[in-house]
């Protein structure tokens, strides 16, 4: 007997609601089959079948909360434990059924060896599932062991999935642009000789499935208790809930975002949801966003629908910096095997100041302030795909080098698209360095759940007075963005002009004096 558990469901999140049971008690299933969903305020979560066997008992209902570790259901391997829902004659049935399954999987292999199933891997905390982005080998293809074979994009990062073995690619289970989650199947590896039946078999096997979920597709979408009891709550119909579950369906997190958007924007996303797309012209393409593209669009949106964003302007004389860096840049590299450049200045310079001012390394949570001490600093990387925003740890603890070599290496890996979703998570304040793509001043917009963001700019010359006299400075402006519903003026300024101090005086800032 095993017991089905609630998985981790993410940082941050301690419970989930049941939303739909996909099995019933009695029901044989296959290892990795989709037994029940989960439904938690950011997302909607799927649980397999740890090995083959039979549904016992369903313990946790639809609509029932539940922790983390609590048993969902039992399972009985093999199949013996169909004689306790039903009858005598209804095991045999369900061995029956279940026997041709378990001997069809082997079955076109053996020609040519047993195949290997390719899984997703794990996507990362709070990352329920992603697209199928592209294929690297088609089938028929050879491949070599931990060899790239597909590309799967999620809300943060694009991942590769590696060949668990040599072999064949003998069929594949998905289409690219389809929806996977961890863990799932989706193509099969064999030995040569198994290719030509496997990719015979594909089409019948892949047909099965899409048959079977096409009338839940088309007729009305299944609506689970949580969002049921949402929609009521908010007085909404449930049908107006756009979904992005299994087959459209609507989760408790497309519920609690539908219902606490503003108003203005509701009617705004349905009067765009109803419009339909308009026709391209012979000289216009039309591409689908990719997921890292629509969450940041989603995100920037949400900063400015629930920050109360404002923005303050200093700007800061570059020479002693400039100086510094020419004097001992060859010592520099010498020693430490890098270039020092300016962002390690802005680092320190931000991290003494967050210090000062802890409001501005604060987040709001609920009615609650959480103030963190400690300095993470997320700094942000443009790439091919889109801006991100990997995090560098522990800044007030790092000397210069440390700080320029973990930029370079984080800016390596996301240009490579090897960012990893702990490489992402838990900035508590971001670095924009807009002046390497030769902006003069812009307003940068936060991210949440941050309340600050600091925006660089370019370089240039410009008459400034120095002791009454007109002398020419390298000058750059600085932006500080940040969240009034936490951070006042005062504090915003104050801030502003300590990084402003620090920069303008940095041998003071590096003896911490």
């Amino acid at each position: 007997m095993t017991d089905i558990v609630v998985p981790t469901l993410g940082e941050s999140v301690t419970e989930a609601t049941v939303g739909q049971w996909l099995k019933s008690a009695g029901d044989a299933v296959k290892k990795d089959e989709v037994l029940v969903e989960l439904e938690t305020d950011k997302v909607s979560v799927e649980v397999s079948a740890s090995e083959d066997g039979v549904l016992s008992e369903i313990v946790a209902k639809e609509g029932d909360t539940v922790n983390i570790g609590a048993v969902l259901g039992r399972l009985n391997a093999g199949g013996a434990a169909a004689s306790k829902p039903a009858p005598a004659k209804e095991p045999a049935k369900a061995e029956a059924k279940a026997e041709p399954k378990a001997e069809t999987k082997p079955t076109p292999a053996a020609s040519g060896g047993a195949s290997t199933d390719v899984k997703v891997p794990v996507m990362g905390e709070s990352v329920a599932e992603g697209t199928i982005a592209n294929f690297a080998k088609k089938v028929g293809d050879s491949v070599k062991k931990d060899e790239t074979i597909a590309e799967i994009e999620t809300d943060k990062v694009a991942l590769e999935v590696p060949a668990p073995a040599d072999g064949v690619i003998l069929e594949w289970l998905v289409k690219e642009g389809d929806s996977v989650t961890p863990g799932s199947v989706i193509a099969r590896i064999g030995a040569s000789g198994a290719a030509p039946a496997k990719a015979a078999e594909a089409p019948a096997k892949t047909e099965a499935p899409k048959a079977a979920a096409q009338p839940a597709a088309t007729g009305d979408r299944p609506v689970s208790p949580s969002v049921r009891r949402i929609s009521a709550e908010a007085g909404v119909s449930p049908s107006d809930i756009p979904g992005t579950g299994r087959d459209g369906r609507a989760t408790k997190a497309d519920a609690l975002a539908y219902v606490n958007q503003p108003k203005a924007s509701s009617s705004t996303m349905s009067d765009t949801a109803a419009k339909p797309p308009r026709e391209t012209g012979p000289r216009e393409e039309r591409v689908r966003m990719t997921r890292l593209r629509q969450t940041i669009a989603r995100r920037l949106k949400e900063a400015q629908d629930t920050a109360a964003m404002l923005t303050t302007f200093n700007d800061v004389d570059m020479s002693a910096i400039m100086d510094l860096r020419k004097r001992h840049q060859d010592a520099f590299v010498a020693r430490h095997g890098i270039k020092l450049g300016f962002m390690s200045f802005f680092v320190k310079a931000v991290a003494n100041a967050l210090k000062e001012v802890p409001a501005v390394n604060a987040e709001i949570d609920g009615q609650d302030i959480i103030y963190k001490n400690y300095y993470d600093i997320s700094v942000a990387v443009g790439t091919e795909k889109g801006l991100v925003t990997p995090v560098l740890r522990g800044v007030d603890e790092m000397s210069l080098a440390g700080i320029e070599k973990g930029i370079a290496d984080l800016g390596k890996k996301a240009r490579d698209g090897a960012l990893t979703i702990g490489d992402l998570q838990g900035g508590t304040f971001t670095i924009s360095n807009g002046g390497i793509y030769g902006s003069l001043m812009s307003t940068p917009i936060l991210n949440p759940p941050q309340s600050g963001v600091l925006g660089m700019h370019r370089i240039e010359d410009r008459p400034i007075v120095r002791g009454g006299q007109i002398v020419i400075k390298p000058m750059m402006y600085l932006a500080l963005s940040y969240d009034h519903r936490i951070v006042d003026g005062k504090e915003a300024v104050t801030f502003l002009v300590r990084v402003k101090e620090a920069l303008e005086d940095p041998e003071r800032m590096l003896l911490e004096v």
